[in-house]
């Protein structure tokens, strides 16, 4: 299973950040609930953006695992959060993700496609990279595990978004594009507020 050092991430999510979110461990699968369910969308979006036979290979495949994946987590969070009497939230947003989108080349062509699927990659990264710290430092068993079990699955989602965008896309101007958005990513975690979300920020204001 990988662990935080082998990320790509700028980085890193403080253990008390993990401390203080689980303190009401209820809100952040709701919120995670949400996660899975956008993650999923988020995927088939690009069954859209490049789709039929003009895709390059292994294209349809790769964005209808990561689709179903995510898909099944959302399942797995849901029924965690009933089995703990859990209520799910009726309204949801996620400022990190929003910002992210901000970083987008909109209307480029070639560049927003690109740009798409390496804040997909971002994305994934910090998911997994903050499901191995909660894993870490759950003292609940049941929690532990479940975060642990999503590690290897989203470690391989970002690698997928990234191999996808070196399709689309010179694999040396991808990687100076994910180099500049790994720093924009670092900027925008810590500069989110505290709340019981898989992408809070951990800095008191």
């Amino acid at each position: 299973m990988p662990t935080s050092t082998d990320l790509p991430l700028v980085s890193s999510t403080p253990a008390s950040w993990a401390k203080g979110v689980l303190q009401n461990a209820n809100a952040l699968l709701s919120d995670q609930v949400y996660l899975e369910k956008k993650a999923a969308n988020n995927a088939l979006e690009f069954l859209n953006l490049w789709p039929g036979p003009q895709a390059p290979a292994h294209w349809l495949a790769s964005v209808a695992s990561i689709a179903r994946d995510e898909t099944l987590h959302m399942q797995a969070a849901l029924k965690l959060l009933e089995k703990r009497g859990g209520v799910l939230e009726r309204a949801h947003k996620n400022p990190y993700a929003y910002d992210l989108r901000k970083l987008i080349r909109k209307g480029q062509g070639k560049d927003d496609l690109t740009d798409r699927l390496i804040i997909s990659a971002l994305v994934e990264a910090r998911s997994c990279e903050r499901f191995i710290c909660l894993s870490e430092e759950s003292k609940d068993v049941e929690l532990a595990k479940f975060y642990r079990a999503l590690v290897t699955s989203e470690n391989g989602h970002y690698k997928m978004f990234l191999d996808m965008a070196k399709r689309v896309a010179a694999a040396k101007e991808v990687g100076a594009r994910w180099e500049k958005l790994l720093e924009e990513e670092a900027r925008i975690i810590e500069d989110q507020p505290v709340d019981f979300k898989i992408h809070s920020g951990w800095k008191m204001n």
